[in-house]
């Protein structure tokens, strides 16, 4: 049995991808289980691998973890990425809540339906531009350090970061009136073990194409 984390998903991004995101900012390497079809699925729901009888799911010290949140809560902390004291700990979950539902809504846009594509992206901008970055912008304006909470790397600016490219992926110039958080940006990707993330051939994986839907909704569905 390897000592490696083994994370059981399908070959996207979904919720998985910020796991894969904080171990690899940890330096951490891990191996990928990836469902292909609805009966890799009922198998791991029939041998009692997945607690609540869905994915993600991560086999991590001798567990078999269900949740994305607490995941990669128990990650975070295994690996120094969640503050000194409880203090900083509620900072970044603040932070991270905040990113976690900009993030669902980048995530959901391939899935919308032709009519509705249109408006989400605009709520996606609005949100974006309006509520969530304004705010990160501030923060690292307020305190005038590198990273967002203790000066020191956490899951809060892993997120953010991954977060961040995802909304440039949506629409390229999103950052353009927040230099700071373009600024946040280039130094987070610096750091090795993320600089080695974004390299191509890593275990990051694409945006969700329109046509990988109907594979996934054959596994889920």
């Amino acid at each position: 049995m390897s000592g490696k984390p083994k994370l059981h998903y399908f070959n996207g991004r979904g919720r998985m991808e910020s796991i894969r995101w904080l171990l690899a900012a940890a330096g951490v390497e891990f191996e990928e289980c990836f469902l292909e079809t609805k009966d890799d699925l009922t198998k791991l729901q029939k041998d009692g691998s997945l607690l609540f009888q869905q994915v993600p799911m991560v086999e991590i010290d001798g567990m078999k973890m269900v949740q994305s949140r607490a995941i990669s809560n128990y990650i975070a902390t295994k690996y120094n990425l969640y503050g000194k004291d409880l203090k900083e700990r509620a900072l970044i979950d603040m932070y991270v809540e905040a990113v976690i539902d900009l993030n669902e809504l980048l995530m959901t846009h391939t899935f919308q339906p032709a009519d509705k594509k249109e408006q989400h992206f605009a709520t996606i901008v609005d949100k974006a531009t309006n509520r969530y970055f304004p705010v990160f912008e501030k923060v690292l304006k307020d305190h005038g350090q590198d990273f967002l909470v203790g000066n020191r790397l956490s899951r809060a600016d892993v997120q953010l970061l991954e977060t961040l490219l995802m909304a440039e992926e949506c629409k390229p110039d999103i950052l353009v009136k927040f230099p700071l958080l373009q600024s946040f940006k280039a130094r987070i990707s610096n750091i090795p073990t993320i600089k080695k993330f974004l390299q191509p051939g890593s275990q990051r994986k694409p945006p969700l194409q329109e046509k990988d839907v109907p594979k996934l909704m054959k596994i889920f569905h």
